[in-house]
């Protein structure tokens, strides 16, 4: 079943991103706003430049790391884990496990086709498409 599910079927088209130069408190708010977990950062064309998550926003924000003005692009993780809207189910789930820090797993892969974010694939979605069979 993972082999035969493209990762295009299950993603999320509707991308909410972030630019670099973006305050990191608005960010950390557009986070929230959108209950969403992540927001890749993405220049003028839109292209990936990398990503910012809750998690590490809000950690920091708490413990009053940064200064006041910093910008998205100081602290934005750019070693993106990426994956092609083509790429099978069973391909996202491997990459999910490979790059998942601590035993843990990463929880979105962006979905990228010619350098442009196509989408965003959550261990969620995978998990609704396992529950629809």
């Amino acid at each position: 079943m993972l082999e035969k599910q493209k990762v295009k079927e299950v993603m999320t088209e509707d991308v909410i991103t972030v630019s670099p130069n973006e305050d990191v408190v608005f960010a950390f708010e557009k986070l929230m706003k959108y209950k969403v977990s992540s927001l890749p950062v993405v220049d003028e064309d839109g292209i990936l430049l990398g990503i910012v998550t809750a998690t590490d926003l809000g950690h920091n924000l708490i413990l009053d790391k940064y200064e006041l003005g910093t910008t998205v692009d100081k602290v934005m993780v750019k070693d993106v884990i990426c994956i092609g809207s083509q790429d099978n189910l069973k391909t996202a789930v491997k990459k999910m496990n490979k790059y998942g820090a601590g035993g843990g797993i990463v929880n979105q892969l962006i979905v990228v086709d010619d350098h442009k974010i196509k989408g965003i694939i959550s261990d969620g979605d995978i998990i609704k498409a396992l529950r629809a069979l």
